[in-house]
């Protein structure tokens, strides 16, 4: 049986450089090698790119650059090649691929730039396309693309630079407080606040344009975050509806990945019958982004069972702990067959 050469792209130029590391290592970890030849290529936070070649661990402890692993390597642009260029020396030496998955979370991976890349070179993308990272990356795109499609969407407005604080603290009053204060293209709630009153807006405005150029401005919501993982294109996997029990605060990058105060649970403690709504809702917000591969939807849920869109991760977390996987966990996937799967829906077996 030939493998399947597939890249498994990690690290970048990203505040969620250390995540990416732990996803990747999770994934090859767990790749089928009797299936698959996985092709390690490593980006650095400086952006350099290279293809590595040693133990899997050194991915995980952030221990993998290092000169005897590692040799300079991109992906070719050039459809001939439809792969990476290793350099050795004076040349370069094509290595072809089957598809190449990007576990790199947040900006310059989540957002369309290396599904850019990819589909330039003709590489089958284990994951969303182009266009649909970068809508799903984009907080105030997706959610009027979303609403209307007559899924209901938190209320808020945008600002666009510093100097519109002023006129955001006026504009606020119409949402109320507690408001949330987010980047409009960020992951794993980097840059974002939780505002109780008009004195701590200034200083979250502050923060959420250190992390990109455009600021929403967002209501609070009362009630709880639900999540869906859906894999597919034209026919959905979904799994379990999970449910995220926070003690205060909210689901902040320390909580997401320490879970120091709060409690995922899978199934949701929720009626079997909302529970297939919130599947329902998924799946058209999905499909209204235009998704393909894999994704996990978050929404709100009030306490009078109304269901809110809140975003879709393109690329979730891919550890053995996180939500996507363990969603799916729910509905009988191992780890194992939802990388087969995604896999399979990338190379059109």
């Amino acid at each position: 049986m030939t493998k399947l050469k597939i890249a498994v792209i990690f690290g970048g130029c990203s505040t969620e450089y250390e995540i990416s590391l732990k996803s990747a290592y999770s994934v090859i970890a767990h790749m089928d090698i009797e299936k698959y030849e996985p092709v390690m290529l490593g980006i650095t936070r400086a952006g350099e790119w290279y293809l590595y070649n040693g133990p899997i661990e050194k991915i995980d402890d952030d221990t993998w650059l290092n000169p005897k692993y590692c040799t300079r390597a991109i992906i070719s642009p050039d459809r001939e090649t439809q792969g990476v260029l290793v350099f050795t020396g004076s040349r370069a030496q094509p290595i072809s691929l089957d598809a190449a998955m990007p576990i790199l979370h947040g900006k310059n991976g989540e957002d369309g730039t290396i599904q850019g890349l990819l589909s330039l070179a003709g590489i089958p993308i284990v994951g969303c396309d182009t266009l649909a990272s970068a809508l799903c990356m984009d907080k105030d795109r997706a959610h009027k693309l979303v609403a209307a499609a007559g899924v209901r969407v938190p209320k808020s407005f945008i600002i666009q630079c510093e100097s519109q604080t002023d006129a955001a603290i006026l504009q606020a009053e119409s949402l109320g407080y507690p408001l949330f204060v987010k980047p409009i293209k960020s992951g794993s709630s980097f840059g974002v606040t939780k505002v109780l009153n008009k004195y701590e807006l200034p200083m979250a405005i502050k923060l959420a344009f250190e992390h990109d150029n455009e600021v929403i401005i967002e209501e609070n919501i009362d009630g709880f975050e639900v999540g869906c993982a859906i894999i597919g294109s034209q026919h959905l996997i979904v799994g379990q509806v999970d449910e995220v029990e926070l003690a205060e605060g909210f689901f902040d990058y320390k909580e997401k990945y320490n879970l120091e105060t709060s409690k995922i649970h899978v199934p949701a403690r929720i009626a079997a019958h909302k529970a297939e709504e919130i599947k329902e809702t998924a799946k058209l917000i999905y499909q209204v982004l235009g998704c393909s591969g894999f994704a996990r939807v978050d929404m709100f849920l009030t306490p009078n069972g109304e269901i809110l869109f809140n975003e879709i991760n393109t690329i979730p977390g891919f550890t053995t702990h996180s939500r996507f996987p363990k969603m799916l966990n729910a509905i009988g996937m191992t780890f194992g067959q939802i990388l087969d799967e995604i896999i399979k829906q990338a190379v059109g077996m």
